[in-house]
């Protein structure tokens, strides 16, 4: 039996952190949950988890917390993982996803942390020539990507500095049970669901001819909270995900199937993003044994299936756009 290890959770009230808590629960660990409630909810957190509720930007709250907690692993999931959005909110967009990081592996690198398990994205690629593998050199291309990838590049050095151990995963498009549908400015299946559950058309960016892989959280979360106990994964980066790419056409094709109901496609203005982004996933299987073993049609019903039981949400206006030059008519207020 594995020793019973003190870990936190940040953003463990969200979709992806809280099935990560879910799985470490499952493994025996104590887990204490750190999470701000802005794109999480309180019912997500497992109940055996302490929860905290405050943010990573709160560098006397992180500091307090380690000291008292003396945390064995940290997985830190909390950010708002927005990309096009991020352009307009870059001073919001650094302060919670590079400072509040930094705060954390400050207080994990004082406090003697094992191991800082990052989820980065596969955004940091920017418009590589996909399937892109972990080799490839970042050219991030938007103020989210940039920022997951300073996080990386500081983990690196603090390894080299003072021997904090790390693993970095860089997920893409996940999706599933307990995902923010009410979120109008990320993660397209729950935009789409929500927008049938409300009788609306769906909206599509431009063409709809980009292409992207769809991950269900089943498949990620299990393998990236076990990861911890794979030495061969310390301080390595691995894309973690879905290996079909498919096209945002395609996908509305599957997810009208999966909610049983057609809707109208309303095409909008393309935004300024990457056309093709997937990438390979031999590296996370070799080492970490991960399988890409729900299809994407199947993930979809799963997620249908919560979906309408959890009922349509009312998309939520983010407050506090920095530029509204070039910003989408349709996040406009």
């Amino acid at each position: 039996m594995q020793q019973k290890n003190k870990i936190l959770v940040t953003g463990g009230a969200g979709f992806m952190g809280s099935h990560i808590a879910d799985e470490l629960i499952k493994l025996g660990h104590q887990v204490v949950v750190l999470d701000d409630l802005s794109g999480g909810f309180r019912e997500n957190v497992n109940s055996d988890a302490e929860f905290v509720e405050g943010t990573v930007s709160d560098v006397n709250l992180v500091n307090n917390l380690f000291k008292e907690k003396q945390f064995d692993y940290v997985f830190h999931l909390a950010a708002y993982a927005a990309e096009g959005l991020s352009h307009f909110i870059k001073h919001f967009n650094y302060q919670n996803n590079l400072i509040g990081s930094v705060n954390l592996i400050n207080a994990s690198v004082n406090n003697n942390v094992k191991c800082f398990v990052f989820t980065s994205s596969i955004a940091v690629y920017g418009s590589n020539q996909p399937p892109m593998t972990e080799g490839m050199t970042p050219q991030p291309e938007d103020s989210y990507a940039i920022a997951k990838y300073a996080v990386e590049q500081e983990l690196k050095i603090s390894h080299e500095m003072f021997g904090l151990d790390y693993i970095i995963f860089r997920p893409h498009n996940v999706y599933g049970q307990r995902q923010n549908i009410g979120d109008k400015y990320r993660n397209v299946v729950g935009i789409f669901m929500n927008q049938i559950m409300q009788g609306l058309p769906i909206t599509v960016f431009g063409d709809g001819e980009q292409k992207r892989a769809f991950t269900h959280i089943g498949d990620a979360a299990p393998v990236i909270a076990k990861s911890i106990f794979k030495s061969k994964a310390y301080n390595q980066i691995f894309n973690i995900g879905a290996d079909e790419a498919v096209t945002v056409n395609k996908l509305a094709e599957l997810v009208f199937q999966a909610m049983g109901k057609k809707a109208e496609i309303k095409c909008l203005s393309a935004r300024n993003e990457v056309k093709f982004a997937y990438s390979d996933h031999q590296k996370v299987k070799d080492i970490l044994g991960y399988r890409d073993n729900i299809a994407l049609g199947n993930g979809l019903k799963k997620m249908a299936k919560w979906a309408k039981k959890a009922g349509a949400k009312k998309s939520k206006e983010f407050d506090n756009i920095e530029i509204s030059k070039n910003l989408p008519p349709s996040w406009a207020k």
